[in-house]
């Protein structure tokens, strides 16, 4: 578990497509804007979290060089030193490599497998670096995003509203149950994506969720913005590309929801 200061919040969901790394990237942003020191790690082969905020070819030089998170568990490097300053304050990043795909191989050897980053974020959390570490997991289930969730004090799971956006949730809390003996990580919340209040997919998957015992549901929900793909396309967070847009707000009011969480 993180230092009394520091809060590791994970982004997880087997199910691709649901946000993870949107959610990350912009909660991350509203948050290190609120005052508050970020460590951003990308822990998904596809770069998305890295792409949030540098361009493609910044992106793929640290994929390819050593000085990237795949590098770093490989070796169990403490990960101190593999932080990327971000162009905003109070943001920092681990960057990703798509050598994350040979990750599974790399952990089936170590001894105490499932804690291998968590032990390479020891200094970090020691120092209290950071108000917040968030943690963006790739879409799956295995040995890595076992590792993932053995460093968290929290999991957020967003969810699609879509027909198929809660597919496999019941996989993904069962999974959490599993692995409860081994990390102390709570479910902070659900967080509802791309709603689009035109179709009936919100209010079906707030009922569907309502019948989960213990599961949160954050007020704030995530409408389907074509901000965010454009802020997506100039590597920006939403609210630098276009501070008046509908999805900024809402992800100034989740940031306002998790630092509210986290003084309880």
């Amino acid at each position: 578990m993180a230092g009394c200061k520091t809060k590791t919040i994970c982004f997880t969901n087997n199910k691709g497509g649901s946000g993870k790394s949107t959610t990350c990237a912009n909660l991350a942003f509203e948050l290190a804007s609120a005052g508050k020191k970020v460590l951003l790690i990308d822990g998904d082969m596809q770069l998305n979290l890295s792409l949030s905020f540098f361009d493609e070819e910044r992106v793929l030089e640290m994929a390819e060089c050593e000085e990237n998170l795949y590098y770093a568990i490989k070796n169990k490097r403490d990960l101190s030193g593999y932080i990327v300053h971000t162009p905003y304050e109070n943001l920092d990043l681990i960057p990703s490599s798509t050598l994350m795909s040979q990750i599974e191989y790399e952990l089936f050897t170590m001894i105490q497998r499932e804690y291998v980053l968590k032990k390479c974020l020891r200094s970090i959390y020691e120092k209290e670096l950071y108000d917040y570490v968030l943690i963006d997991a790739p879409p799956t289930l295995g040995t890595w995003v076992i590792n993932i969730l053995c460093a968290a004090d929290y999991v957020i799971v967003p969810v699609e509203a879509s027909p198929w956006g809660l597919f496999g949730l019941a996989n993904m809390f069962d999974f959490l149950n599993g692995i409860s003996e081994m990390t102390e990580a709570k479910i902070m919340g659900v967080l509802i994506t791309k709603v689009d209040e035109r179709k009936n997919y919100y209010k079906q998957t707030r009922e569907i969720l309502a019948g989960y015992d213990n599961i949160n549901v954050f007020e704030t929900f995530i409408h389907v913005d074509t901000s965010v793909e454009w802020a997506q396309d100039n590597s920006v967070p939403v609210s630098v590309y276009k501070k008046s847009t509908r999805s900024a707000k809402e992800f100034q009011q989740l940031a306002r929801e998790v630092m509210d969480y986290g003084s309880r």
